[in-house]
């Protein structure tokens, strides 16, 4: 193999890297999924049983102690608790990959400095990995959904839909961190602060509107606010995707995920010297 092969920097260089790699791609996330519950009793159970803890104890809280409803909803507390639940479904997959970003190059370095390896997949099998773990806590999130409200609206088939922006969001940004990350190790400590003001930043455990009007043009700069807003619209409320500003936004997304992968791509080559 060519080294300087996988240092394109075209639009479609990252595409043919996933489709020429997709086996390597796929057995590594399986390994990443595996490996995280490695030697416990419970195994890939645990994988089921942590949303569901975490969607008993987020009812509880908010629901219960704090006599939470959302604004516009029925005043459910299971209602509230699915709705909490359906933005931070978004928010978990992204806070799960951008937090492991900065370290991905460091923590396989053996990757960079003994083999041959196509290290811009680091990031996709980050995010395999993490949308593994998302099609879980949304199989538990419909689980709960039916049997308390029935069938959830149709427009959840859509679902897919708009995670094609927010995964090529997080592949440029996780390609820009992992970059970062091997020359400015503080990147990682920072990071980790920014996603955790991130999550009180999205409209998650509040909607928009809960806002005084002249704070609620800074909710729209956070990039997650749209697709949080989406989710919960697709899955709860049954309201149909802006297909205009859905299109725009995954244009927009798919040139930041190219220039993240550009940055990686011209970066990389000092990383053997770094590590």
């Amino acid at each position: 193999m060519n080294p300087h092969a996988t240092r394109s920097v075209s639009p479609l260089a990252f595409w043919r890297s996933i489709l020429t790699h997709r086996s390597l791609i796929f057995n590594l996330v399986k390994r990443d999924v595996v490996g995280k519950y490695r030697g416990s009793a419970m195994g890939l159970l645990w994988s089921f049983f942590n949303p569901v803890l975490m969607l008993t104890v987020y009812t509880f809280v908010f629901s219960v102690v704090f006599k939470a409803r959302w604004q516009g909803g029925s005043g459910s507390k299971v209602e509230f608790a699915l709705v909490l639940f359906a933005g931070l479904l978004i928010f978990n997959l992204f806070s799960e990959v951008i937090n492991r970003a900065p370290n991905l190059i460091l923590n396989n370095a053996n990757y960079v400095k003994k083999v041959i390896f196509p290290l811009e997949i680091l990031p996709i099998i980050a995010l395999g990995a993490a949308l593994f773990h998302m099609v879980i806590s949304l199989l538990v999130w419909l689980g709960f959904y039916i049997i308390f409200f029935g069938i959830p609206p149709a427009t959840i088939l859509i679902l897919p839909l708009i995670m094609v922006p927010l995964c090529l969001q997080i592949l440029g940004l996780s390609w820009l961190l992992a970059s970062l990350g091997v020359y400015l190790r503080d990147v990682g400590q920072f990071i980790g602060v920014v996603t955790t003001v991130l999550m009180f930043l999205s409209p998650i455990f509040y909607p928009i509107g809960a806002l005084p009007a002249e704070y609620q043009w800074f909710m729209h700069l956070n990039p997650l606010t749209y697709i949080v807003e989406d989710a919960r619209n697709l899955m709860l409320w049954n309201r149909a995707l802006d297909w205009f500003s859905w299109a725009n936004w995954s244009a927009v997304s798919l040139v930041f995920a190219w220039l993240g992968f550009i940055w990686f791509q011209k970066t990389r080559k000092g990383f053997a010297d770094v590590l």
